[in-house]
């Protein structure tokens, strides 16, 4: 049963199991999303008189400030991250970030939230240094691509591209940056798991031909997960080969696209969100950084920049 239906039918939340609060989040996400922050905020008091604030809590009271950042009420989604934040660091005195997965669900948007909204009220070195500092406070935990992410959101375009590691790789052997100099290029990285990745495949494919003769090149970083369709604890060996089937039967077209394996090049990168899109000019700058897929006119055009 449904949080909202319990709150309405008045039955008395004392005598409620745990399992009957399952559709916290997605409650709050849903009220939050339609700008009704009041009742978000009344399921929330609720449900902590009987759940205290716990990590589910936090993940659900999370969405307030992404909510809030959509709508582009930056006090409203700064105030709700920090808070997010000071009941996180609160939790992280009683367990590791990685114990359960609400609290770093929590704790990584309530800091992506704060830097963004800081951003948009034109403090972008303020929130460039927060960012900064969260990812050496939470390197090698869950969040650290998501940090690594928005960091970059604020300062990647126009500084030099990082330097891809190889790794295992599959196709063609990963160029090296001095080959790739004088070359526009884009870097494709996906997951085996990724819907999204599958669907933006044949624009790529599409938008290389288009532009074979400008030189563009195409690199394709992906990363191990622990896991396939198949098997629940993957090998990496196992995977690997299940990287390779995928690639063979969903990227057909992009079989000669270099792919390095590595998870540096995910971290390094904030890669996230599948697909990361990133678009380096002829000089080894980045001209886009943009984590999610791109329909074939906006990439189309942001290629074109580079490709003169």
């Amino acid at each position: 049963m449904r949080l909202r239906t319990l709150l309405v039918s008045g039955l008395a939340c004392s005598v409620l199991a745990a399992s009957a609060w399952a559709g916290i989040i997605e409650d709050v996400r849903s009220d939050a999303a339609q700008g009704n922050f009041a009742a978000a905020e009344a399921a929330l008091n609720v449900y902590r008189g009987q759940q205290g604030t716990n990590p589910e809590y936090l993940e659900a009271y999370s969405w307030l400030g992404r909510a809030a950042l959509a709508e582009k009420q930056y006090d409203k989604a700064a105030a709700y991250a920090k808070q997010t934040k000071a009941l996180a660091l609160a939790q992280l005195k009683l367990r590791p970030l990685d114990s359960e997965p609400h609290l770093p669900m929590a704790l990584g948007a309530a800091l992506e939230v704060e830097a963004q909204a800081m951003a948009e009220r034109g403090q972008r070195p303020q929130a460039v240094a927060l960012l900064q500092a969260a990812v050496k406070t939470y390197a090698n935990t869950s969040i650290q691509a998501r940090l690594q992410k928005n960091l970059n959101l604020l300062s990647l375009q126009g500084k030099p591209a990082p330097a891809l590691k190889a790794g295992e790789s599959l196709g063609p052997k990963l160029p090296l940056p001095a080959q790739l100099k004088g070359q526009p290029v884009l870097l494709f990285f996906w997951a085996h798991w990724c819907v999204d990745c599958k669907g933006e495949a044949p624009i790529i494919t599409r938008l290389r031909s288009e532009y074979a003769g400008k030189g563009l090149q195409v690199i394709g970083p992906t990363r191990l997960y622990g896991y396939t369709a198949q098997i629940e604890h993957a090998s990496p060996s196992d995977e690997t080969q299940y990287i390779d089937a995928v690639r063979h039967r969903f990227y057909s077209g992009l079989l000669d696209m270099p792919v390095p394996i590595s998870k540096y090049n995910f971290d390094v990168y904030g890669a996230s969100t599948t697909p990361t899109l990133v678009l380096l000019d002829r000089a080894g700058k980045v001209a886009m950084y943009h984590p999610g897929a791109l329909p074939y006119d906006e990439l189309k055009a942001e290629i074109e920049k580079v490709a003169r």
